[in-house]
């Protein structure tokens, strides 16, 4: 009997056909949201993935589960930088290069900022998920700067992710202010530095 509870239970594997329009709808959104922003329309993105909106809802019951579905292998690859720089020597350094790391993901996508703001006080969005483990990440980072004695003791990670995504939301709103987005980050860490 337990053998049956445990097949039942047990996703199934998507269909072929289901597997080619989910990957049609990640592709489609990526380069909406890449083009027009987060607040990209999902009627189009499933118009030009040639299925029905409701088909995109099947497979994402709502935006904040395609956005966290689309930026997955970023944030893998985000999280395979902080595992990189773990190794640095200088942990300081390596803090702000994968800070710097997040703020370039977030900003190649209009809107993603915002919603990762948002995303921290609702832990039960997709994208809330999708941030717990740069969370970690993050503290690993963090705890190894402020062990070297370079980042105060005080600091947090939540804060830190908070200001990071406030800095790429700057930057979003300031296009004709390339520099903006690292001056905004080098102000910040002064703030963090241990005196």
């Amino acid at each position: 009997m337990a053998t049956d509870t445990a097949q039942t239970s047990a996703p199934r594997p998507m269909r072929a056909d289901a597997r080619r329009n989910y990957e049609r709808l990640l592709a489609e959104a990526r380069t909406a949201f890449t083009e027009h922003g987060t607040d990209a329309s999902l009627e189009d993105i499933a118009r030009r993935a040639g299925v029905g909106i409701g088909t995109l809802y099947r497979h994402f019951p709502n935006r904040t589960a395609l956005m966290s579905a689309v930026f997955q292998g970023e944030v893998d690859g985000l999280l395979a930088r902080s595992r990189e720089l773990l190794a640095s020597p200088e942990p300081c350094r390596a803090l702000v290069a994968w800070l710097r790391a997040i703020i370039t993901h977030a900003s190649t996508y209009r809107g993603l900022s915002r919603a990762l703001m948002a995303a921290q006080t609702d832990e039960a969005s997709a994208l809330s998920r999708c941030s717990l483990p740069m969370r970690e990440a993050g503290s690993t980072l963090l705890a190894r700067a402020q062990q070297a004695g370079a980042v105060r003791a005080d600091v947090d990670i939540a804060d830190l992710m908070q200001l990071t995504n406030a800095i790429s939301l700057a930057a979003e709103q300031s296009p004709d202010d390339p520099e903006l987005a690292d001056r905004l980050l080098m102000l910040t860490l002064t703030g963090l530095k241990a005196r």
